[in-house]
């Protein structure tokens, strides 16, 4: 959540009065499924080459970074072994520059990625090239995935797609039904927690300033009123109860510790705030039947 600059997007936080851009206003404000997705293509088709020019060399041109704190698939194996992918159907969601798909693709997945923004897609056709790595892309939304049930064995989506739409309960329906049974969807998320504190990586960030269960979402407008940038908030209840309801078992959830020599900022993630509050949480989820 951000409450003055994109979380995502910075690797320093703006000041408090940068809330009010040359875009228009910051505020919490209802949006709905429309408003939301067209305001955050548009936004993503923005600023896409300034996240992959400022995120880029962290997040890799084939490597699987779930979150700001560095936690690595190849380390973490939360989508199973990593020798056990081989041969696997897997989906990115909301897949960015597809970093992620195209590491399951050097390590033996069969990989298809999709995202709404095509200028992040662009970015991913350029690292194609430059790391020699081919993922099949697709452009689309999360809530109407373009797949024919069942037919994937696992899904994964690293901040990709669930924080920035309006319907995340639509995106695990989607998620299930293209799953075959026995599949695993695994998806990184700013921690709920966040959303209660100043998107700060300072000291101001460690002090609650909004209530934690208001899901009103963070809105920035253009001049006319318009959404140009949306987020909507989840509880940690929230997101269990949407996934449970999908019909998916929820199996673990990882909260990322720091790590130790880690002094990247990023947004509001920092090695002050990260070392005594959560940042990410990262929800493991088993299709049984």
């Amino acid at each position: 959540m951000s409450t003055s600059g994109h979380p995502l997007l910075h690797d320093q936080e703006l000041p408090d009065d940068a809330a009010f851009t040359g875009h228009g206003a910051a505020f919490r404000r209802p949006a709905n499924v429309d408003d939301t997705t067209r305001a955050n293509r548009r936004w993503w088709d923005s600023a896409a080459d300034e996240y992959q020019r400022t995120h880029g060399p962290f997040l890799g041109d084939a490597a699987f970074i779930w979150c700001p704190e560095g936690l690595d698939e190849a380390d973490a194996q939360l989508l199973g072994p990593t020798a056990d992918l081989v041969g696997r159907r897997v989906l990115e969601v909301g897949c960015g520059a597809a970093q992620c798909a195209r590491w399951l693709s050097t390590v033996g997945a069969h990989v298809v990625a999709f995202d709404l923004s095509i200028s992040q897609l662009q970015h991913a056709r350029r690292l194609a090239t430059t790391s020699r790595v081919e993922v099949p892309l697709l452009q689309a939304d999360a809530q109407r995935i373009p797949l024919t049930d069942g037919s994937v064995e696992l899904a994964c989506s690293a901040f990709g797609a669930l924080p920035f739409v309006a319907d995340s309960a639509a995106v695990l329906r989607e998620v299930f039904r293209v799953l075959r049974p026995g599949g695993r969807f695994v998806f990184s998320v700013s921690h709920p927690l966040r959303w209660a504190l100043p998107d700060d990586p300072g000291p101001g960030g460690l002090t609650v300033t909004s209530s934690y269960f208001d899901r009103t979402p963070y809105v920035e407008s253009d001049s006319d009123g318009r959404p140009t940038y949306v987020e909507h908030h989840r509880t940690f209840g929230d997101r269990v109860r949407e996934i449970v309801g999908a019909g998916f078992s929820l199996v673990d959830v990882v909260e990322p510790e720091w790590p130790p020599g880690h002094e990247r900022i990023w947004g509001g993630w920092s090695p002050l705030r990260g070392r005594l509050v959560p940042g990410t949480a990262i929800f493991v989820c088993d299709k049984t039947v």
